[in-house]
């Protein structure tokens, strides 16, 4: 005869099994067209109207004839890794192994190649999302690496940041916001091993890394919101395709009229103090 104790032993492991049984078999719910309309069109207000929060955001769709809620708005936002950007107290948590660096571009005279590079994080969609980092030369706005990744880890972005040291030398001042991958140790390190001075953005402050937001307007409008990619392969060789243009044929007002790649690889000399 099985005694009470074993019985309610078997009982527990019966109970635990099916728990882990409906865990295993769960299945993540993939993003509904609906819902990747929705982001496409939030992110289109969000260039138009950086500063606008959910609450904005979910005025202007109501308006626009979409049936969604703040709470959804607000949802997307976080998956797409989008926020309201405006001037503020900085209340935000920051891990303790990630210290944050700071902001060395202010009133800096920027004159000449690898002096100081930027980078950020940009998401493009059309049947799905994945996640662009680009490494960008301020100075002449060149594209000199970039990684597409379909998540949000550190190691897509160093490898960027490896391929453009390893291409083209390292940079005098490296800057960035205050993402988690750029101020994890795996990133941070690169850019101590190879003694690059770093700058991190301030808290919201969209303005201290304006070029690389002016390259994801670019990026967005000139190549991502006309295509339907199908797949990562088809996103890495549009963007592919795009930086190619962008670094060798797209001539840049504020240079002049001038090329990316016309502007780097000219390398003008120091400006002569008077």
């Amino acid at each position: 005869m099985i005694d009470r104790d074993h019985e309610l032993n078997l009982t527990r492991q019966a109970v635990l099994l099916a728990l882990s049984r409906a865990s295993l078999y769960y299945q993540p719910v993939p993003v509904t067209d609906a819902d990747l309309a929705l982001m496409r069109r939030i992110d289109e207000l969000h260039l138009e109207y950086p500063f606008a929060g959910s609450r904005l955001l979910r005025d202007l769709l109501v308006l626009e004839g979409h049936a969604v809620g703040r709470k959804h708005v607000r949802t997307l936002m976080r998956k797409m890794g989008i926020t309201a950007i405006y001037r503020r107290a900085n209340t935000s948590r920051r891990h303790p192994a990630h210290p944050v660096y700071p902001y060395l571009l202010r009133h800096l005279a920027i004159d000449r190649p690898n002096q100081v590079w930027a980078s950020d994080i940009y998401i493009p969609m059309a049947r799905g999302f994945v996640y662009l980092v680009a490494v960008m030369d301020w100075y002449s706005r060149r594209i000199l690496a970039w990684r597409i990744s379909n998540t949000l880890t550190a190691d897509f972005c160093i490898e960027a940041l490896e391929e453009a040291i390893g291409r083209y030398g390292s940079p005098e001042i490296f800057n960035s916001d205050q993402g988690s991958q750029f101020t994890a140790a795996g990133f941070v390190g690169v850019l101590n091993q190879h003694r690059i001075r770093i700058s991190m953005d301030g808290r919201g402050a969209w303005r201290d890394n304006v070029f690389v937001e002016r390259l994801w307007k670019s990026v967005k409008y000139e190549e991502v919101y006309l295509h339907a990619y199908e797949s990562v392969s088809d996103a890495k060789a549009g963007i592919g395709r795009y930086v190619s243009f962008y670094n060798m044929r797209r001539p840049h007002t504020a240079l002049d009229r001038q090329t990316p790649d016309a502007v780097y690889f000219k390398n003008p000399p120091l400006a002569v103090a008077a």
